[in-house]
């Protein structure tokens, strides 16, 4: 495969991280990017975060309550939000349904803080 192009078919991501109530699968990492689809159960919350870099997050399916710093944000299907990743913050699904969003970050410094 090239370095200057990657193609990734439906189940064909790089890693998946398992959390209770959350799923984060690395869906492309560079040395400039990374992409992430993350999943929360009902009612359920990432831990914070805080690292380098910048982030936006791109609502698929549901509904969810995103903090960064000391403002929360409601997101919806269809909603984006971008933010610098050195602010504190996490997502939090406030629904009664799965939450399913993108997360797309440079540099890819995100599933790095997870561990």
């Amino acid at each position: 495969m090239t370095e200057d192009i990657k193609f990734i078919k439906k189940g064909e991501q790089q890693s998946e991280l398992k959390r209770p109530g959350k799923l984060y699968r690395l869906i492309v990492k560079s040395n400039h990017i990374e992409a992430i689809a993350a999943e929360l159960e009902p009612h359920a919350e990432s831990r914070w975060f805080q690292h380098d870099g910048e982030e936006m997050h791109l609502v698929l399916q549901g509904q969810m309550e995103y903090t960064v710093g000391e403002k929360s944000y409601k997101l919806s299907e269809g909603d984006t939000l971008w933010h610098s990743s050195s602010l504190k913050h996490r997502a939090k699904n406030i629904g009664n349904e799965k939450v399913i969003y993108i997360t797309v970050g440079t540099p890819p410094t995100f599933m790095w803080s997870t561990l």
